[in-house]
């Protein structure tokens, strides 16, 4: 069954992994993306959650449009892997069903949801409209910060993201350094294409988020998220009309990525 963790500024922050030497942690990262050079994404998931020398892996998940893939690919090595949701209390009802469907289909039984401590939503969000005026804001609040406390204790986390995403991903690989944290961050799907996607959940008939079908591909919190048009990107429907495109979870060279949808 999964755990409900309410997580705020009163979470004590004891556990956490010691600051690993950023020279150490690169050298770390360029060895593991050279050990799997032509792993495809099973294979990497393997080498990292059954080496113990990774310490404890994560998988965030938001249990979006992709998600299943990633989640079924964990269950079929570890079931026991933590699994990070993050409820944004904010997100489609679509969602949260989806999150416990899978959830038990799967048989993942330490699915952790998390979210933002109910003094600070008070505090900085009483309204809930902090979205509104200041979505890196909102997102800070809500998912950025109860992530980072989620996280700690843990020495690496598995992401979902892939190149065809974003230009700003154009040149993702397997493994990345987050150096905020002294965390490994790990990319396993990071060289598939769309194709790849649908061909993965067809094969192993997995079950699609119920919004796909009503035009949204991809899929975050209901008041930023649209419907996207035929020939539009993916991730269009993504804070439409703004220049944001990440919620601050992901960050290249210490900055949130801010950089234009690829075309």
């Amino acid at each position: 069954m999964p755990h409900d963790l309410l997580l705020g500024k009163n979470t004590p922050a004891g556990g956490g992994p010691e600051m690993t030497d950023l020279s150490d942690l690169g050298k770390r990262i360029a060895s593991l993306n050279a050990q799997h050079r032509e792993s495809d994404a099973l294979g990497v998931l393997r080498g990292v959650l059954n080496d113990p020398e990774n310490g404890r892996i994560a998988l965030v998940s938001s249990f979006g449009a992709e998600a299943v893939v990633l989640l079924h690919m964990v269950a079929s090595i570890n079931k026991s892997t933590p699994v990070i949701f993050i409820d944004t209390q904010m997100l489609f009802y679509e969602t949260l069903m989806y999150q416990a469907d899978l959830t038990e289909q799967l048989g993942l039984w330490n699915v952790r949801i998390i979210r933002a401590d109910e003094h600070e939503i008070a505090a900085r969000d009483p309204q809930g409209t902090l979205h509104q005026s200041n979505p890196d804001a909102c997102c800070a609040l809500r998912k950025t910060r109860p992530l980072n406390l989620a996280l700690e204790g843990h020495d690496g986390w598995i992401t979902g993201r892939k190149r065809f995403q974003a230009g700003s991903r154009a040149a993702l690989e397997f493994f990345e350094a987050d150096e905020a944290s002294g965390r490994i961050k790990i990319n396993p799907l990071a060289h598939w294409t769309p194709q790849d996607v649908r061909a993965y959940m067809e094969g192993n008939d997995l079950p699609k988020h119920p919004l796909i079908s009503k035009g949204y591909p991809s899929i975050g919190c209901a008041p930023c998220t649209s419907k996207v048009a035929d020939g539009e990107d993916p991730r269009a429907g993504r804070w439409r009309g703004q220049e944001k495109t990440e919620c601050g979870i992901h960050f290249a060279d210490g900055a949130i990525v801010r950089k234009g949808i690829a075309a």
